[in-house]
C-alpha cells in the first residue's frame, strides 16, 4: 500500500469559486415579477486565485505542509509495516518460483499456503491503513479548510473585493495579472498562521 503525498487536498482547501460578497436576496424572497428600468447595478470588484499554489511546499501555505507532514509522521510505522510484508511476499514468491520444479511437493504446498496468507494480511491491512489514512486526514486538514475560507474573506473584504474565482478549478479564457491576490493571500495568510500550529491528536 502506497500512501500518497495528498497534492489532491486542493479539493479539500478550496471551493470552485468564492464569493464574499453579503449582498445577496433572502431566502424566500420572491423575484420580481418584471425587470425594473433604471435599476442600480451594484459597485463589484472581482480577484483570482489559483488554489493549487496552496499547496507548493516552498512557496505555498506553510500549515498545510506542515499538517502533511505530520500526517505522514504518524503514517510512518503503518508504511514501514507493510513495506516489510511486501518484501516478505516477494521474497517467498520468487523462492516458489525458483524452487517449483525441484523442491518437496509438501513443502511447495506449506510454502503456497504461507504465501497466501501473506497476500491476504497484506490486502487487509493495506485497506485498514488506508482507511484509516483518510480519515485522519479529514481530522487535521478540516480546521485548515475552514481558516482559509474564513481568511479569504476577511482578506477579500478588507481590500473591496465581493467576488473571488479559483482559476484552479474553474476555466478561466483570460484574467490580467493585476487581478491575481494568490501570492498576496498566501503572505497574508502564512503570517498570521504560524506553520508550528498545534495537531489535534486523535
Amino acid at each position: 500500500m502506497k500512501i500518497a503525498r495528498f497534492f489532491a487536498a486542493v479539493a479539500l482547501l478550496t471551493a470552485a469559486a468564492f464569493c464574499v460578497s453579503a449582498q445577496q436576496r433572502p431566502a424566500g424572497t420572491p423575484a420580481a415579477a418584471a425587470p425594473q428600468t433604471n435599476v442600480a447595478v451594484p459597485d463589484s470588484k472581482m480577484a483570482m486565485i489559483y488554489s493549487d499554489m496552496f499547496l507548493d511546499p516552498k512557496t505555498g501555505i506553510a500549515r498545510f505542509n506542515s499538517l502533511l507532514n505530520t500526517l505522514n509522521r504518524e503514517f510512518q510505522p503503518r508504511q514501514a509495516e507493510l513495506q516489510g510484508l511486501q518484501t516478505k511476499i516477494n521474497t517467498l514468491t520468487k523462492e516458489i518460483d525458483d524452487t517449483q520444479n525441484v523442491a518437496d511437493p509438501n513443502a511447495l504446498r506449506t510454502k503456497r499456503e504461507q504465501l497466501a496468507q501473506m497476500q491476504t494480511d497484506f490486502k487487509r491491512k493495506g485497506e485498514d491503513a488506508e482507511a484509516a489514512y483518510a480519515k485522519r486526514r479529514q481530522e487535521i486538514f478540516t480546521p485548515l479548510q475552514q481558516d482559509i475560507g474564513k481568511a479569504l474573506e476577511v482578506f477579500a473584504k478588507a481590500r473591496g473585493i465581493t467576488v473571488i474565482v479559483d482559476g484552479s478549478q474553474v476555466p478561466v479564457v483570460y484574467a490580467a495579472d493585476s487581478i491575481d491576490i494568490t501570492r498576496a493571500f498566501i503572505n497574508d495568510f502564512n503570517s498570521k498562521n504560524p506553520a508550528t500550529a498545534a495537531v489535534t491528536q486523535p
